[in-house]
């Protein structure tokens, strides 16, 4: 017998009916008009405690990726001068633990894994199903950032992202964005705009949000990043990866980049 807690100890019902049409409708309308939903305590305190517990106790696993990268998370293309806007090198410095570190019974599957919190994304993103990557490693991810390590600008190459912070850092640690930088769909890559963001020209916005709070974000067309952690205490993410199409996962030289490991 499964002693395991079921979802419901770990998400608010009360405070996010999430199998309410109604509620999911209201929801979808300010993520379709903001491209950006927190939904504040989301997650049980029980839940947060647990999950920090036990991401803290893997945290000397955690790979960090030394290496730089430009805003599209592409390599450099060598016929364009160093300074531009494509080849601009900026710094990630968080460290991760990819799906297959974190624990069998951890609450981060309870949820990933759960019917009624998938149909739940699929009514706010607007797709049928949602679907885990293909790969062994990078469904579910806890990342990492200690005193001084950041999230540098770029855009997402998925269509949506599905976080949730764990553990706040003293100061730092802000997640800032500028919305509609591009058209990704049209093939716009925006030069002139990021430069401006990457020179501190254009305004930049900042989402808050607390550990516990379930975050929804579009970020292909809009840039992002986080500021370096301040303080001796570490900000902690877990990140809650799906596709809106079955069998696809990342390629060898993606997870090389992400997780210093192919497998």
């Amino acid at each position: 017998m499964n002693s395991r807690p079921q979802i419901e100890a770990w998400i608010d019902h009360t405070r996010h009916p999430i199998n309410d049409a109604a509620y999911q409708n209201q929801r979808r309308e300010e993520f379709d008009q903001l491209g950006a939903l927190v939904l504040r305590r989301f997650f049980s305190p029980e839940f947060v405690n647990r999950v920090v517990a036990e991401s803290t106790d893997r945290q000397s696993e955690a790979f960090y990726a030394n290496s730089t990268h430009n805003v599209y998370l592409t390599p450099p293309d060598p016929r364009l001068p160093e300074h531009h806007a494509f080849n601009r090198q900026l710094v990630s410095s968080k460290g991760l633990i990819a799906d297959d570190q974190v624990p069998q019974e951890s609450p981060l599957r309870d949820v990933y894994g759960n019917n009624q919190f998938r149909s739940f994304l699929c009514a706010l993103l607007g797709v049928d199903s949602v679907y885990p990557y293909a790969d062994e490693l990078s469904s579910i991810n806890v990342h990492y950032a200690p005193q001084g390590r950041e999230l540098g600008w770029h855009f997402d190459n998925s269509s949506f992202a599905v976080t949730t912070l764990l553990q706040a850092p003293e100061k730092g640690g802000v997640f800032e964005y500028v919305p509609d930088v591009r058209n990704s769909d049209a093939g716009d890559m925006a030069f002139s705009r990021v430069d401006a963001v990457l020179n501190g020209t254009e305004n930049v916005f900042q989402l808050e949000f607390d550990p516990g709070d379930l975050v929804l974000f579009r970020g292909r067309n809009a840039m992002h990043r986080v500021t370096p952690t301040e303080g001796s205490v570490t900000r902690i993410l877990a990140v809650f990866a799906y596709n809106d199409q079955a069998g696809i996962g990342l390629s060898a030289s993606a997870l090389e980049t992400f997780y210093g490991r192919a497998k």
